[in-house]
């Protein structure tokens, strides 16, 4: 377990992310991270599960399209 230690910054709070725990969610400076409440606490990804619902909408559209998507692309 790796404990941060919450800092002020301007008038928001912020967080440093060790090295290691940023290599483990693939994070670099200007990323963005996203917290989701869980059961129990909060949790931390480098993904957007928003983004990742609305992907999952448009795959299954391509599969049932798969045929007029390739007629378009001819």
């Amino acid at each position: 377990m790796t404990t941060l230690k919450v800092t002020k910054v301007g008038n928001s709070l912020g967080v440093v992310l060790p090295k290691d725990v940023a290599a483990v969610l693939r994070v670099n400076a200007g990323d963005q991270l996203f917290v989701t409440e869980v059961p129990g606490g909060f949790r931390l990804s480098s993904y957007d599960p928003d983004f990742e619902a609305q992907l999952a909408v448009a795959r299954e559209i391509m599969r049932e399209r798969r045929d007029a998507l390739r007629e378009l692309a001819k």
